[in-house]
């Protein structure tokens, strides 16, 4: 990236990623802090379970951006879906979108690409969800 001059880059990620221990963050919070009761006790056991690596892996990519050097940001939606952009969704700012369950693939890259020129995105995760 650095070879190419690239200095912003937003990526996909995922909202079960949540707190995992990553190099550097062994111990992370138990709980996102946007997950409400069904997620933390239902929801996310169950993810983790059946994707744990996945979302481990997706936990080290962020972690490598976080180190990176570059202006990075990480958008974090739940279930996609192959809906028409709509421009209607929520975000938040370093957690995921309580009771969020699905956000199309058109409406994440709408906000992706609102995000390139939006400075207050930057060393941010962005939950997004319909």
């Amino acid at each position: 990236m650095r070879a190419e001059h690239v200095r912003r880059i937003i990526i996909v990620s995922a909202a079960p990623v949540g707190p995992v221990p990553v190099p550097g963050q062994p111990t992370p919070p138990r709980h996102d802090p946007g997950d409400g009761f069904f997620m933390r006790h239902l929801g996310v056991p169950f993810t983790r379970a059946m994707f744990g690596r996945h979302y481990a892996d997706l936990a080290v990519t962020e972690q490598t951006l976080r180190d990176s050097g570059l202006q990075w940001t990480v958008s974090r939606p739940p279930k996609l879906t192959d809906k028409p952009v709509t421009g209607k969704y929520r975000t938040a700012w370093n957690r995921n979108i309580r009771g969020g369950f699905s956000v199309s693939r058109a409406d994440v890259a709408h906000h992706m690409l609102a995000m390139v020129n939006q400075p207050d995105t930057i060393e941010q995760v962005v939950g997004i969800a319909n």
